[in-house]
């Protein structure tokens, strides 16, 4: 064979592949990451602070919190003792409330899941459509359906019984509508809850005005699980014991 022959039957050389710049490849990971965060934020888990302290003894402010939102799928719903972030049914939120991310860099990274945000508020599901609440028993309690809900080892209160944000201690709201949920802090003497938005003090005997006390369930963000930072006091939340009686 000759020298023509062989030249022509050689096989050809791999073309080389084009490697990417790595500034475009940088563009294409960063892009990748804000979509992942996005995706993560809308439908999983998404990050949030305290601004007040509302939530007392258990979440104090500054605190970060992360919020998973799967419990709720498929129809599901808070239940009694579920920690909720929600957005603000209407003029609840007061100054410290509504405090926000504080810069371009953060603004950016609230908004795709990669910061801590503000301006929602954090309560304590305490009557789902259907429930009955009373303040309070002989012993200070709240009745949920006429059954006592013991709060003491979760709630912080420096009044006589366990619906101080009203100026009596007789006030009762419900039955709950359907689609609507009844929440409270756990600091029972330093929160804008449904309490708070109960309008009492009519002729003594006359029902509470109810109508501007509950939050719709379809504001609702998610259910707080996790306390993240300060590192020092990481923890996974769960509802209190307290609760299963109300179920009985």
């Amino acid at each position: 064979m000759s020298e023509e022959d062989q030249g022509a039957t050689a096989p050809a050389a791999p073309a080389r592949r084009r490697r990417i710049p790595v500034w475009q490849e940088s563009l294409l990971l960063l892009g990748l990451a804000i979509v992942l965060a996005l995706v993560v934020k809308t439908f999983l888990v998404q990050a949030f602070y305290i601004p007040s302290g509302s939530m007392e003894p258990g979440l104090e402010i500054n605190d970060r919190i992360l919020v998973q939102k799967v419990s709720y799928w498929g129809g599901g719903s808070p239940e009694r003792g579920d920690v909720v972030v929600f957005e603000d049914p209407g003029s609840w939120l007061g100054a410290g409330d509504a405090t926000t991310s504080t810069g371009l860099l953060t603004d950016v990274m609230s908004r795709i899941g990669l910061y801590p945000t503000g301006g929602h508020l954090v309560k304590r599901v305490i009557g789902v459509a259907g429930d009955t609440i009373e303040c309070c028993d002989e012993q200070g309690r709240l009745l949920v359906n006429g059954v006592p809900l013991d709060s003491s080892s979760f709630t912080l209160n420096d009044g006589r019984c366990d619906g101080p944000m009203v100026s009596t201690c007789r006030w009762s709201a419900g039955p709950v509508p359907e689609g609507e949920l009844f929440v409270m802090g756990d600091h029972r003497d330093d929160s804008a809850d449904s309490s708070f938005h109960l309008r009492c003090g009519g002729r003594k005997g006359e029902p509470c005005d109810d109508s501007e006390a509950y939050v719709p369930v379809e504001l609702v963000v998610g259910k707080v699980f996790a306390r993240v930072w300060p590192a020092s006091r990481f923890d996974l939340l769960s509802r209190p014991d307290a609760f299963e009686a109300l179920e009985q």
